[in-house]
């Protein structure tokens, strides 16, 4: 006999049929209790009230507000329970926190220090301040507890210090504008732009792209590469872009277009603002282009010159009028205030923040069939709801309470 005959032989011999049959046993329990793992199991009330409140607030509830919640999930509230969640001081310092700092920073890390931008962003969203001012509102948030330096447009002192102390943010954040606090003409005032934290980052050296890039990314979730459109004007784009860089005009026609072509002419809004970084502070010149826009003038001595702030946005038109532009704003405008406007009006940012949320509150991109439809119903609430970020926390974690 051959050795495969033997092998099958002595599997069914006697002696080792029992322990063959535990074996597929084994094999059986086994693909079992991986179904159980991965497939959805039906929760109760309370289960689904302490999911709820885990994956808002960071940690487990206490017995007095699981019963809370536990009572609005069984009477089928589950947006009602959520309510309940968000209204922990973790919801804030924590979740939020965390959900907002790596906006805040190039490395889009989690470990940079609390500052001025991530504030304003809680502050809103635990005051119900429309989300879509993010990008354009005097707005300004500030922490009313002991000890601390004043706020200051020169350092982080103020938020690096609260963090540092452990301030409860739910319980001290304080509105103002960064008008009255940092002096900044109000017409300059542009919301987390204008942030010590935000201009810090994105307004610091270079060209004042990387403000626009990185809004792209945070608030409309698109990075340039996925919004590349080679077919509009190039009429807006900056002398300092070479026209043929490596002797190779191809490269600019099928490259360097696709994004210039659409940001140059809104990131054009930004002109006025630069980050000193001498005096660690945000600096705006009325009026008076800042010398970063017109630095590198030889790489192509014919393109544009900035003459002021005005921006227009190109892309209405073309692919990315997929991005879903409001038809009651102008699209274009002069300075960062109205640019802002435009950009948080579009149904892209609507889409990006619901999403965002979503993935953070059921700990999955929103892939499937069913969790797009759901992610569709949250954003048109979003949208007709005056744009509170809350109230997205609170039905994204509805949504999925039960998985």
């Amino acid at each position: 006999m051959d050795t495969k005959a033997q092998g099958l032989e002595s599997w069914s011999h006697p002696p080792y049929k029992k322990a063959r049959w535990r074996s597929l046993l084994g094999v059986t329990w086994a693909i079992a209790l991986a179904v159980q793992i991965t497939t959805p199991a039906f929760a109760g009330p309370r289960e689904q009230a302490e999911r709820i409140y885990e994956r808002i607030a960071g940690v487990p509830p206490s017995a007095t507000v699981l019963d809370q919640m536990a009572a609005r999930t069984a009477a089928g509230d589950l947006a009602g329970a959520a309510a309940i969640a968000t209204d922990a001081s973790t919801f804030y310092s924590v979740t939020l926190k965390n959900f907002v700092t790596p906006w805040t920073n190039r490395d889009q890390t989690v470990f940079a220090p609390l500052n001025d931008y991530t504030a304003t962003v809680v502050g809103m969203v635990r005051d119900d301040v429309p989300f879509n001012t993010v990008l354009s509102a005097d707005i300004l948030y500030t922490i009313n507890a002991g000890g601390l330096p004043a706020p200051s447009a020169a350092n982080n002192d103020h938020y690096a210090m609260a963090e540092a102390n452990g301030v409860d943010l739910k319980a001290t954040l304080v509105a103002t504008t960064q008008s009255a606090v940092y002096g900044l003409p109000v017409e300059a005032a542009s919301g987390i732009w204008t942030t010590r934290g935000g201009s810090s980052a994105f307004f610091i050296m270079g060209t004042n792209r990387a403000q626009f890039r990185f809004t792209m990314i945070n608030h409309l979730c698109h990075d340039m590469e996925t919004v590349m459109d080679t077919t509009r004007p190039t009429d807006r784009i900056r002398q300092d872009v070479a026209r043929t860089p490596g002797g190779d005009s191809r490269i600019f026609l099928n490259n360097c277009v696709g994004c210039h072509s659409g940001m140059d002419p809104m990131a054009q809004a930004f002109a006025y603002y630069n980050y000193d970084t001498s005096g660690t502070r945000l600096l705006y010149t009325a009026n008076m282009v800042q010398p970063k826009y017109l630095i590198n003038s030889q790489n192509f001595s014919d393109g544009f010159v900035t003459p002021d702030n005005s921006w227009s946005n190109r892309w209405r038109d073309g692919p990315n009028a997929t991005l879903g532009w409001d038809n009651m704003l102008p699209g274009s405008g002069m300075g960062a205030k109205s640019l802002g406007q435009e950009l948080a009006a579009s149904d892209a940012f609507a889409q990006c923040q619901v999403t965002k949320v979503f993935q953070t509150v059921c700990f999955r991109a929103p892939t499937s069939t069913a969790d797009q439809a759901t992610v569709a119903a949250i954003k048109a609430n979003f949208k007709a709801g005056s744009y509170k970020l809350k109230q997205v926390f609170q039905q994204s974690a509805a949504a999925c309470a039960g998985q």
